[in-house]
């Protein structure tokens, strides 16, 4: 089985319009039997002007990218708990950047659709080779390959520390699920809801993703009715700080042996995880479960009922002149 790597990568990323993943797009490609038009998708692209161009460099991430798949060739949804604190810390931006699906369409379907090929493509049949989702090469932030990832980082870290985020991808339903919910923009909320999940691992509770998505849809429904924000406040903002670590990227190289630093902002209150503990344990205990069949379970789906497809976390995002 081939999946076939780009040969001329270009030296910075840039901005794939959706159209043009979708006029490109094909079996041969989900596959990985074919590579992408590469010259007719560069017509395609809009260039970062040199202010951003400069934190954008492909070669990084492409090497990144080909120590996930060495590392975990025998076990490749593994990858995601090493792959994505690193991705987000070697891609340093401010959400609003990372709002922009055309980045993300770059990555996955000029820089690297052999990597989104060799995660996500589905078993062989007799009609035809497995293929990995259009959605994966171009879809919201909770499907598409690479930006599920950046942003589980963003949404589960703890200002600096990422050491929730490898937590969080522990269970593949928390990236396909969990991660749809608008309360997960909350950190405290994030936290509280980890640290219920990292207890549901430790008790070794069987089929642990069906727990998930029950208790996921059970936090997202209770929000409709209490304000999180009320009960548990979080922290201002550091916006300088974020620019700080971000501007400090250029010059940094991110260490593939121990967990990188993430920015300094953002810190959750202790209290505040605290005075939600109680109602997400009351909640995960009482949430219904609804047992998956087979074929949910290997296609990796989410069995998620009331849950739905939200904006991208924290950005009110209408053109791409509202980029930061």
């Amino acid at each position: 089985m081939s999946h076939l790597a780009p040969v001329d990568l270009p030296p910075v990323l840039a901005l794939l319009p959706d159209a043009a993943v979708t006029k490109y797009l094909s079996r041969g490609i989900q596959s990985g039997h074919e590579l992408p038009p590469q010259v007719a998708l560069n017509r395609a692209c809009v260039a970062y002007d040199d202010r951003i161009a400069a934190r954008r460099r492909t070669a990084p991430v492409r090497e990144l990218l080909d120590e996930a798949r060495r590392r975990y060739a025998g076990d490749r949804y593994a990858a995601d708990g090493w792959l994505a604190p690193r991705l987000h810390a070697t891609l340093r931006m401010p959400r609003a950047e990372a709002a922009d699906s055309r980045l993300w369409n770059h990555l996955a379907v000029i820089v690297a659709p052999d990597y989104v090929v060799w995660r996500h493509k589905g078993a062989d049949k007799t009609e035809g080779p497995g293929v990995a989702t259009a959605a994966r090469f171009c879809g919201p932030h909770y499907t598409q390959t690479f930006s599920r990832l950046w942003w589980a980082a963003e949404l589960f870290r703890d200002a600096d520390d990422y050491g929730p985020v490898v937590t969080a991808c522990r269970i593949q339903d928390v990236l396909n699920t969990t991660m749809r919910l608008d309360v997960i923009d909350h950190r405290p909320t994030a936290q509280a809801m980890l640290r219920v999940i990292r207890s549901l691992l430790d008790s070794g509770v069987p089929r642990p993703g069906d727990h998930v998505n029950a208790f996921s849809s059970a936090v997202n429904t209770a929000g409709s009715t209490l304000m999180y924000d009320v009960l548990a406040p979080d922290t201002e903002p550091d916006l300088d700080g974020l620019h700080d670590w971000i501007e400090a990227g250029e010059a940094e190289v991110v260490d593939w042996e121990r967990l990188p630093e993430g920015p300094p902002e953002g810190r959750v209150k202790g209290a505040s995880v605290e005075a939600l503990l109680p109602l997400f344990e009351k909640l995960r205990s009482e949430a219904p479960v609804r047992q998956r069949n087979s074929s949910e379970t290997a296609s990796g789906e989410a069995a998620v009922g009331s849950v739905p497809p939200p904006r991208a976390p924290g950005v009110s995002l209408s053109k791409p002149s509202d980029l930061a």
